[in-house]
């Protein structure tokens, strides 16, 4: 049977498919088998080396909770800073005055094109010399710096695709109905652009909380990498147990984050079905702009 978009595999495409499953499956077993018998060749498997996670909780408290806590400190200050800006800045991008609408795309396009490394780097300067911040908490405010002049412009830019990608009869529809510019963006354009805007929003969200690690690896910021790299050198180099449990608490992190945001986007898409939104590319009659502001408005 055939579809609109390909054709039914004959009898040779079928088993072609099937050698090359077979044979990515057994090089896929091959490189496992010869991962963990290396790792087992050089000890990094046997249980001393994993102990200390199950039956102490030395590690815990000294290493991985303060290194988690800082973690999550420096990226919740950043989202909670990041966001509003970077919707502020991409709103501002859209702007039919020049004196608003340049200098938001200077400072967007700036900032987007330094990485972030180097903005941590300048805002630790900048606390250092110019600023009575205590040396204790200078490295964590210089990462939220960094993330938060970075990552804001690439929202404004998410935010700006957003808005722009919805159909253009959503504003004159409301336009037409007496809305002013800001009704519209704030009633009509903004609810409805959130939703498509989730899975790129969080894809940055997940970035800020791994870019955290940039500052412990350059600025001495006690985040979760760092610390599990100190406990790893604590423990006689038991790099391998050390970072294998760093690297699922951050997988964890992420897969919480990426969860909450799914079932937010599908409440949000009820949410706008149960108003009676249109959310459709092709409405894009000044009617039809009409009826998804009469839905927005509920937000």
């Amino acid at each position: 049977m055939s579809s609109v978009l390909y054709d039914a595999q004959g009898p040779r495409a079928k088993r072609r498919n099937v050698l090359f499953t077979v044979v990515f499956f057994l090089a896929f077993a091959a490189l496992l088998w010869w991962v963990i018998s290396t790792l087992t060749d050089k000890g990094q498997l046997e249980w001393a080396k994993w102990e200390m996670f199950f039956t102490s909780g030395e590690p815990w408290s000294t290493y991985i909770w303060p290194g988690l806590e800082n973690t999550l400190k420096a990226a919740g200050l950043a989202v909670v800073i990041a966001l509003p800006l970077g919707a502020v800045l991409g709103i501002a991008r859209m702007s039919d005055h020049a004196w608003v609408r340049i200098p938001a795309a200077i400072v967007v396009e700036f900032f987007r094109s330094i990485p972030v490394l180097v903005l941590m780097i300048f805002g630790l300067a900048l606390f250092s010399e110019y600023t009575d911040v205590s040396s204790d908490v200078r490295p964590l405010y210089a990462v939220v710096t960094g993330l938060v002049l970075y990552n804001a412009s690439v929202l404004a830019e998410i935010v700006r695709a957003g808005i722009l990608a919805l159909p253009r009869g959503q504003a004159e529809g409301a336009m037409a109905i007496g809305l002013r510019k800001g009704q519209v963006m704030r009633l009509i354009l903004l609810p409805q652009a959130v939703t498509a805007m989730l899975p790129a929003i969080v894809s940055q969200l997940v970035v800020i909380v791994k870019d955290t690690a940039l500052g412990g690896a350059v600025l001495t910021f006690t985040e979760l990498l760092a610390s599990g790299n100190t406990m790893s050198s604590y423990y006689g180099a038991n790099t391998i147990a050390s970072f294998t449990v760093v690297a699922v608490i951050y997988i964890g992190l992420n897969f919480a984050l990426t969860s909450f945001a799914s079932w937010l986007e599908r409440r949000l898409r009820k949410a706008k079905k149960s108003t009676g939104a249109v959310l459709g590319a092709d409405d894009n009659q000044p009617n039809a702009g009409a009826i998804a502001g009469g839905g927005g408005g509920g937000f």
